[in-house]
């Protein structure tokens, strides 16, 4: 275990505390519950790494170029849903006989402006906010008090997935599953990059992107 501070144990538990009660606790505030929970990482980081809490996320300033951004992490993007469409959803559909619950998406079909706002909640909520809460903050905050040991990342990753396909427990049994497998996939990008989360918030964003157009036009 790396040696860490009385101020890096007690803020991560708080931030953390304060997470979960919004939510599970009685507050709702649906659509941008994400974007305030990563404005709140945001801070806590300020705090806890004086005055750089950015680049403790993984935000790193070398990786954002036009050629990560713009071509690798769309053509990612577009293998990772190409392997969950054909692949991934299938499988796992064959394997618990219960198809993904996609109605909570139902008005977004052939309704251009209900896309068009939701393409940027997508973007705030999912690529930025869920890329910063699970990626950018548990699995660095697990990194920093148990290290990088084969078995710590491994654990790290499965963990972290299986919360991350628990918060979509929306989308049923199914969906819980593959997007858990999908979380352990960005968690691995995520970690082969070296903490790149400029490159992970871009894959998820354009993923969701894709999603979102075969959504428009009935595909899924």
């Amino acid at each position: 275990m790396n040696k860490i501070s009385l101020r890096q144990t007690l803020i991560p538990l708080i931030t953390i505390a304060i997470i979960c009660f919004l939510w599970f606790g009685p507050i709702r505030i649906s659509y941008i519950e994400n974007i305030i929970i990563s404005i709140l990482i945001i801070i806590a980081n300020y705090i806890e790494y004086k005055g750089k809490p950015f680049s403790a996320l993984g935000f790193q300033r070398e990786k954002f170029t036009f050629k990560n951004i713009l071509v690798f992490a769309p053509l990612v993007a577009l293998g990772l849903f190409v392997f969950y469409v054909f692949i991934l959803v299938p499988g796992i559909t064959k394997l618990t006989g219960a198809p993904i619950d996609y109605s909570s998406f139902d008005q977004l079909r052939g309704n251009l402006p209900a896309c068009l706002i939701a393409l940027l909640i997508v973007w705030g909520s999912a690529g930025f906010g869920e890329e910063i809460i699970f990626r950018g903050y548990f699995m660095r905050q697990f990194v920093k008090f148990f290290g990088e040991s084969k078995v710590s990342i491994v654990l790290n990753i499965v963990l972290l997935s299986c919360f991350f396909g628990f918060m979509h427990s929306y989308q049923g049994i199914t969906g819980q599953l593959v997007t858990g497998v999908v979380g352990a996939l960005l968690a691995l990008i995520f970690y082969l990059r070296k903490y790149d989360l400029w490159f992970l918030v871009a894959v998820h964003g354009f993923f969701d992107t894709i999603a979102l157009i075969c959504i428009y036009f009935g595909f899924v």
